[in-house]
């Protein structure tokens, strides 16, 4: 049996599909575009076809993130919340706090020692702190987004980034370049105040130690450095923390066929 977790975010789409043993075999990732519906068909169609499988070949799938209710195939919809507490406490069950930094949002979460949620915090009203944040700085500062964490680790001095408003941040690089300062340091300035903005979002909830990080900006080594340094602590580090909250989609989706007979799956999807 075959088990589908399908995150539809803001900026990303992310299929994953795991065995009854919960092991990974597949999964794909693309952006989701105008069309959120359009794009978690083809993203799951593209990760069941690396196994040579279709969609309907997968016994139960659940989705999650701001698109999941434009999922039809999915037997249940699930908030991302939930979806990146349990994908993180799969991954690494001494999780007891999760700081995601997706495209659009970031959000921090608490949870108990049987991986529940306790408490979770979200910051979905500004860029700042996002992955749309740092896209746009690496357009000022004319690099790829995907080299802006190594360039920042060259930095040999501290540039404080004032603004957290990504408007007003956006005129301070442009000023900062204008007097000459280093990109390597300017990138830096930006990697800490993310790192700044969601450690003081953790804070606000009850965050212990067992941290796990989440997300797409997590894949930038910069801003993973900046949140290492100020945490002073060690922390779990997927190797793909993009897919978290599919991951923990699919594993939903594996307990929702075996709290039910494996005949009755595809009943279930055809029904809701």
């Amino acid at each position: 049996m075959l088990f589908g977790g399908l995150d539809i975010g803001a900026v990303a789409t992310k299929a994953v599909i795991v065995d009854e043993k919960g092991d990974l075999v597949s999964y794909h990732i693309m952006k989701t575009g105008s069309n959120s519906k359009q794009s978690g068909e083809t993203v799951f169609r593209e990760a069941a076809c690396k196994i040579d499988k279709k969609i309907d070949d997968v016994d139960c799938i659940v989705g999650t993130g701001y698109g999941r209710g434009n999922v039809p195939f999915a037997a249940k919809q699930i908030t991302e919340i939930s979806c990146h507490a349990k994908g993180a406490f799969y991954l690494f069950p001494d999780t007891r706090t999760i700081i995601d930094i997706g495209g659009q949002d970031s959000k921090a979460i608490h949870l108990n020692e049987h991986g529940e949620v306790v408490d979770f915090v979200m910051n979905d009203k500004c860029a700042a702190g996002t992955g749309r944040f740092l896209e746009v700085m690496a357009n000022v500062l004319e690099i790829d987004i995907n080299e802006l964490g190594e360039l920042s680790l060259r930095s040999k001095n501290t540039i404080e980034i004032s603004s957290m408003c990504t408007v007003f941040a956006e005129s301070e690089v442009v000023s900062l370049i204008a007097k000459g300062c280093a990109r390597e340091d300017i990138a830096m300035g930006l990697h800490n105040s993310i790192a700044d903005r969601v450690i003081g979002l953790a804070n606000k909830i009850k965050m212990l130690e067992g941290i796990t990080l989440s997300g797409g900006v997590i894949n930038n080594i910069g801003v993973v450095h900046a949140i290492k340094s100020r945490l002073n602590l060690s922390v779990n580090i997927p190797e793909n923390p993009q897919l978290v909250g599919a991951l923990g989609a699919s594993i939903y989706a594996k307990e929702l066929a075996f709290k039910n007979k494996p005949n009755a799956v595809r009943k279930i999807k055809s029904k809701e």
